[in-house]
């Protein structure tokens, strides 16, 4: 924080010097000095401006994001809280906290001591470290309360009280209060595992301009402080939440129509167009064997692996969602 503080004031500095060498320039007797002069002084001046705006903004979202205290929560771990939580981690969380394989890449396999840089990754470095954290009790969760982790799950933000950036943006929030207790138990009960290398946000100035240009995307709603589960069930709105704690939701879009293409990342397409020519039976086997019905695997970046985790009831609720018309 502290160095992207001190570059947004070397920023504005340079903001002011620009435009006091442009109100000179301007000001100056001979019509040549008023053109090149203002030119070539309130040109950068603008431009640095628009540096020190942007970024003063994502450092503000980042850094001062207004977020509510913690609450006070002491989950009590019950043996059906930590098998619910261990299903609802090994459709998500393990996806990006996973242990990190000797290729440097996530293996998507217990233990969930993360490690790997996703922006060195998926080739945004540029903009700082994005480094999935250990969530075993060997990583920083051992120093967070569990009403600091329900406000990292729910509201994303870490107990700093700075925005996580990339769980700002994932759809884990609207977990119910239930399913985020769980997975806090199922954290709480796993044995704790060293981490390898440093872990956590660490978001240049860079970043915090792009962040602040709306480059990112837009960003999410604020969450509710308290959340229910719809019913459980083989419908629509089961299969939404559904769609949610598997991680469907955070790259197809909220409605799963697609995401567009930003910055930092491919447009992700819409698949409710092939999932309306399967049957359930098809939509299940596609899911649980990584390939389409004409014998094309998904691509690399589809978790699928993930959703073929999912129970036969929670892939029937998917499919309902994703065969209803959208809401």
């Amino acid at each position: 924080m502290i160095a992207n503080l001190l570059i947004l004031f070397l920023m504005v500095v340079l903001a002011v010097l620009f435009a006091w060498l442009t109100y000179r320039a301007v000001r100056a007797r001979k019509l040549w000095v008023k053109i090149v002069g203002g030119l070539a002084a309130g040109v950068p001046a603008l431009l640095v401006a628009v540096i020190a705006f942007t970024g003063g903004k994502g450092i503000a979202a980042t850094y001062f994001p207004g977020a509510a205290p913690a609450p006070q929560l002491t989950v009590a771990g019950t043996p059906e809280q930590i098998a619910r939580g261990e299903y609802l981690v090994n459709l998500s969380c393990v996806g990006c906290h996973g242990a990190v394989g000797p290729d440097g890449a996530p293996t998507g396999e217990l233990p969930l001591t993360g490690g790997f840089n996703i922006s060195q990754r998926e080739g945004f470095g540029f903009i700082g470290d994005k480094i999935p954290e250990n969530l075993t009790p060997g990583g920083k969760l051992a120093g967070y309360s569990d009403g600091e982790i329900f406000r990292v799950l729910r509201h994303g933000v870490n107990k700093e009280g700075y925005k996580l950036g990339l769980m700002n943006f994932l759809p884990y929030k609207e977990l119910s209060d239930d399913d985020t207790q769980a997975i806090i138990a199922y954290l709480r009960s796993l044995p704790a595992a060293a981490s390898n290398g440093p872990t956590g946000d660490n978001l240049n100035f860079i970043g915090a301009a792009m962040l602040g240009a709306g480059m990112f995307g837009p960003p999410a709603a604020p969450a509710p402080d308290t959340i229910a589960a719809p019913a459980q069930g083989v419908t629509a709105e089961y299969g939404k939440y559904v769609a949610t704690y598997g991680e469907c939701r955070g790259c197809h879009g909220p409605a799963v129509t697609g995401s567009p293409a930003t910055s930092v990342s491919p447009a992700i397409p819409n698949p409710r167009p092939l999932v309306a020519t399967l049957s359930q039976a098809q939509f299940a086997e596609m899911m649980r064997s990584g390939v389409k019905p004409d014998g094309v695997p998904f691509p690399e970046t589809m978790p699928w692996e993930n959703a073929a985790k999912m129970t036969d009831s929670d892939l029937a609720a998917l499919y309902a969602y994703l065969t209803a018309p959208v809401q």
